[in-house]
């Protein structure tokens, strides 16, 4: 019976590292992708074997990269994480953990991460290890950018501008992206972070409580990151429709769609336990992943559509009145 009950205490504490590993929100690292296929479509590269042989080392690298900072995050919150109503029944809030683990399922996912990424080629390393520093940045103290208002933000949203550069470098090792969709990516996740706060703050609808969980809280008011989160979206968007208009001018007629995906995302936020407070169920939001559909069908659409008269839009001639 003794020996019974040893086995079920072990699997739940290995169950338990697991946990903190967060494999569930592996999907989010497809995130990568739209690097890649920018990559594909820009410069030209076709698919091959090679190719997605680095898409799979690739992926399982940003994938381990990615949990090695969940397991930190998830035990520095620990302090902070019992303040929170759902937050706070984590196994590491309620049953502690052991930093020797802690550190050493760190250091184990890091070097897998690094492994897989020197697979791909040194650029995406060099991508991976950034990746990770903003981990520790966004973490660790005395640092912990999660802590400083704005700065939490844009030093977390600034891992999707790195993820698209990591789906970029798997394509093309020896360029780099345009300068406009770096920017629009980086702000599109600032706005996700944004407004994902947002429905944090207003799900705790306690002031002190909210800033005891996240030290920013004590700054932010649901007003104020209602309106940032509306920033971002308008930064992400002027971004996108400049490399839009310069690339491939027939994608500009996808804006109002890419606008009306925003708002749909600004939408659900305002739901009682929003999905948005958890991005890695947002796949479970039938509505939104049928609009992700439409505009990537119209997408593929307008990648081989060509539509001529849409070059006026970037004609600079000033018509006279006839």
């Amino acid at each position: 019976m003794s020996t019974q009950l040893e086995v079920q205490g072990r699997n739940r504490t290995v169950r338990k590292y697991i946990k903190i590993m967060r494999l569930d929100h592996w999907i989010k690292q497809l995130f990568i992708l739209p690097g890649l296929v920018a990559a594909m479509l820009l410069t030209g590269t076709p698919f091959s074997p090679e190719l997605f042989g680095r898409l799979c080392a690739g992926f399982f690298a940003t994938c381990f990269i990615a949990s090695a900072n969940y397991v930190i995050n998830e035990w520095l919150d620990a302090e902070f994480d019992k303040y929170h109503p759902t937050k706070k029944y984590r196994s590491v809030v309620s049953e502690g953990v052991d930093a020797r683990i802690v550190w050493l399922l760190w250091g184990s996912l890091s070097v897998l991460g690094f492994a897989l990424s020197l697979l791909v080629n040194v650029p995406f390393l060099f991508m991976s290890i950034w990746l990770w520093l903003m981990g520790l940045l966004y973490n660790v103290k005395p640092i912990r950018t999660k802590d400083v208002p704005v700065l939490d933000v844009l030093s977390e949203s600034i891992n999707n501008a790195i993820r698209l550069l990591m789906g970029w470098f798997i394509a093309s090792g020896s360029t780099i992206p345009p300068s406009s969709l770096l920017l629009g990516y980086w702000m599109a996740g600032a706005f996700l972070m944004a407004t994902k706060r947002f429905a944090e703050y207003r799900m705790i609808n306690d002031k002190t409580l909210a800033g005891l969980y996240r030290k920013s809280f004590k700054y932010y008011t649901e007003k104020s990151l209602l309106l940032t989160s509306f920033f971002y979206a308008m930064c992400s968007v002027f971004f996108i429709g400049i490399f839009l208009i310069k690339y491939r001018i027939e994608l500009v007629l996808l804006m109002p769609i890419l606008i009306g995906l925003f708002s749909y995302y600004f939408y659900l936020s305002f739901a009682q336990d929003s999905a948005v407070q958890k991005p890695e169920k947002l796949f479970h939001e039938k509505g939104l992943m049928l609009y992700v559909l439409v505009f990537t069908v119209l997408f593929v659409i307008l990648m081989i559509v060509d539509i001529p008269q849409l070059s006026v839009l970037t004609d600079s001639t000033i018509l006279p009145i006839s």
